[in-house]
């Protein structure tokens, strides 16, 4: 079985240890009319393949999974150029964003087939004329609920993914609608396993995420850092309930990072998210993409979850999302004998 990389194809048993959500670069729909928004395309390329070649070479990371949306800012010859100086086997998507913060006026007045169409060509064919070709296919919602247009949108996405065989990734608004997404997508004829659905662990309540893995979607824990929508200590207690719970081979953990922006923010900032970026820059911690090893990696063994569990969960489950395989039966409930128990 292949996957597609931004630089040609290759096995999936090639992709070794994967961060399934991760950025290069974004830039929100207007920020290219800031006259303020400063950006340098040789500075980025060169802070991508310092922090891509750390990874690989101190964390054992292979492939970089770069969901950017159509509309963000996505530009797959800076993905490829980076890929191939850095050495980072690098995974994109075709896809649009949701609809507060995307789905532009052209998309939206077409039809599904028609945005159907562009996700296939781009799976198929390649993104523009630039030869690259999306490797899985992006959905967006919003919160609470999908809106008419998301809608639309997803049911492209179901059928690109009929023609092509592809996987899915979604990005879910605060951890919300995860649920019906996977209603939706089984609507559409895409069998559960080919389902990522993105960002729960920006939701509190483990009863959210037991819904969404007994549906049988992977679930992600992939906005690790991400302490303005949930603390990493809470993500630590729910992803170790989830694994002692049996559902070990439906987790995937990635933290949305990204190495640079155009503009601004796509939200104000409070007084104190903004001292709280401020400190992490100070500790050099700032959209650090190795923050995910180096402090909550140690969360997670301090909580008896094995790094056997970790290397499975960042090794064999994207392996096994791409390759289209069958969800393993539930692993029993771990018998952890608590520290403090001893």
């Amino acid at each position: 079985m292949m996957v597609q990389t931004v630089s040609g194809r290759i096995s999936v048993e090639s992709l070794g240890r994967t961060l399934m959500h991760e950025h290069l670069f974004i830039a929100f729909p207007g920020a290219w009319f800031d006259p303020l928004a400063k950006f340098d395309r040789g500075e980025l390329i060169e802070e991508a393949i310092r922090r891509l070649v750390k990874l690989r070479t101190e964390h054992g990371v292979r492939t970089f999974v770069d969901p950017c949306p159509i509309e963000l800012g996505r530009d797959v010859t800076l993905m490829k150029e980076i890929s191939e100086k850095s050495g980072m086997q690098i995974i994109c998507t075709t896809g649009f964003y949701y609809e507060e913060m995307g789905l532009p006026i052209y998309w939206r007045r077409r039809t599904v087939d028609e945005i159907a169409e562009l996700y296939i060509r781009e799976i198929s064919h390649g993104i523009g004329d630039t030869g690259v070709k999306a490797g899985a296919i992006k959905v967006s919602t919003s919160a609470p609920a999908v809106t008419a247009h998301e809608k639309k949108f997803l049911e492209a996405a179901c059928i690109a993914h009929q023609a092509t065989g592809v996987p899915i990734i979604t990005h879910t608004t605060d951890g919300c609608a995860g649920p019906e997404q996977q209603e939706l997508l089984a609507a559409g004829g895409v069998a559960a396993h080919r389902c990522l659905i993105g960002h729960c662990c920006s939701n509190v309540d483990p009863a959210y995420h037991r819904q969404v893995v007994d549906a049988g979607s992977y679930i992600g824990f992939d906005q690790i850092g991400m302490f303005y929508y949930q603390s990493d200590e809470v993500r630590a207690d729910n992803l170790a309930k989830l694994v002692r719970d049996g559902f070990r081979a439906q987790i995937m953990m990635s933290m949305d990072r990204l190495c640079g922006r155009l503009g601004k923010y796509n939200r104000q900032l409070t007084v104190e998210e903004m001292a709280e970026m401020e400190h992490l820059k100070s500790l050099g911690l700032h959209q650090a993409h190795t923050y995910m090893f180096t402090d909550f990696i140690p969360l997670l063994h301090a909580r008896d979850i094995s790094q056997a569990d970790i290397d499975s969960i960042l090794e064999d489950n994207p392996r096994r999302f791409f390759a289209g395989e069958v969800m393993p039966e539930r692993t029993p409930p771990s018998l952890v004998v608590r520290k403090e128990q001893v």
